[in-house]
C-alpha cells in the first residue's frame, strides 16, 4: 500500500480538528531546551561532546515521533467527510479526544509502518462507525502495542475463512517446515496461546439457533492410539476470529480510502 505525502490542511473546518488534534499530540518538544540548560552543567567539557551528540539523537529521535503523529493526524482528518455532522460532532467529543490522547500517549506506531497505518485506521474507523464501544477500540490500540506484526498475520491469515487449521495458518502465512521442537514451532505456539487467551480467535465450535456453543461429542479413540504429543501444526482442529476479533479486523486492518490528498512542502535544508 502506498502511502500519501500529506500534510495538515490550513484552512476551513477540517483544519481547526485537525490542529486541534494536533494540539494533543504535541507539548512534548518545548521543554527540551529549558532541560539542556538546566543540566548542561553537570558535565565536564571533556565530556559535553559526548552528551551533546546523545542528546542530538534523542531530540532527532523525538521530532521523527511527532512527525508520524502528525502525519496520522493528517491522513485520518483526510478520510472523513466533515460535511457529516455526526462525524463532525464524534470527532469534538470529549470520548474521541480521549482516544486520541491514549493513542498517541502510548504510540507504538514508531516500532513500524504498519502498526502506524493499523493505528490510523482505528482512528478513522472510530470517527466514522460505531459498531464497537469506545472501550472495545481503547483494547484494539492497547492489542497495537502489545501484538507483534507476527500475531497480526495470523489474525489476517485467519479473518474471512469457515475455519482454517494450525497447518493452514502456518502455510497461509508464507513459513516452511520446521522440526516440532524448533524454536519456530515454540514461537508459533505462543502466538497461537497469545491470541486464544487474548480473546482474538478461538477454536470452532458449533452454535445453536440462539447462538449458544455446542458441546462436542465425544468420538472416542480406538485404533488412533500414539505417542506422540498434538503437533504446534496441528491439521485437524479449526481457528476462527471471535466477534472482537472480527471488530479489530474491521477497525485496524480495512483502509477508508482518502477523500482528499495534500503534498508535504518541501523542507528547506539550507
Amino acid at each position: 500500500m502506498q502511502e500519501e505525502n500529506i500534510s495538515a490542511p490550513e484552512s476551513g473546518k477540517r483544519a481547526q480538528i485537525g490542529r486541534g488534534a494536533l494540539q494533543v499530540v504535541g507539548g512534548v518538544v518545548p521543554f527540551v531546551g529549558g532541560l539542556l540548560s538546566a543540566i548542561a552543567g553537570a558535565w565536564s567539557e571533556k565530556d559535553q561532546e559526548k552528551v551533546n551528540r546523545f542528546f542530538e539523537h534523542w531530540i532527532q529521535m523525538i521530532k521523527d515521533e511527532l512527525k508520524e503523529k502528525e502525519q496520522t493526524v493528517a491522513e485520518v482528518m483526510m478520510r472523513l467527510d466533515l460535511q457529516d455532522d455526526k462525524i463532525t460532532k464524534r470527532l469534538e467529543s470529549e470520548e474521541y479526544q480521549s482516544l486520541i490522547k491514549k493513542t498517541f500517549r502510548d504510540w507504538a506506531g514508531a516500532e513500524s509502518e504498519d502498526k502506524r497505518v493499523f493505528i490510523r485506521n482505528i482512528l478513522a474507523n472510530a470517527a466514522s462507525s460505531d459498531i464497537s464501544s469506545d472501550d472495545v477500540i481503547r483494547l484494539f490500540l492497547d492489542w497495537i502495542g502489545v501484538y507483534s506484526e507476527l500475531h497480526f498475520k495470523v489474525i489476517g491469515a485467519i479473518y474471512n475463512t469457515n475455519g482454517i487449521t494450525r497447518a493452514g495458518i502456518w502455510n497461509k502465512i508464507g513459513k516452511g517446515r520446521v522440526r516440532e521442537d524448533s524454536a519456530d514451532a515454540d514461537l508459533y505456539k505462543l502466538l497461537i496461546r497469545d491470541l486464544s487467551t487474548g480473546g482474538v480467535i478461538r477454536q470452532h465450535r458449533e452454535t445453536d439457533y440462539h447462538g449458544n456453543f455446542i458441546k462436542k461429542q465425544n468420538t472416542g479413540s480406538r485404533g488412533l492410539s500414539t505417542d506422540r504429543m498434538k503437533s504446534a501444526f496441528d491439521n485437524e482442529e479449526l481457528y476462527v476470529l471471535t466477534q472482537l476479533g472480527q471488530q479489530f479486523v474491521h477497525y485496524a486492518m480495512t483502509e477508508l480510502p482518502p477523500k482528499i490528498t495534500y503534498k508535504v512542502p518541501e523542507e528547506d535544508t539550507n
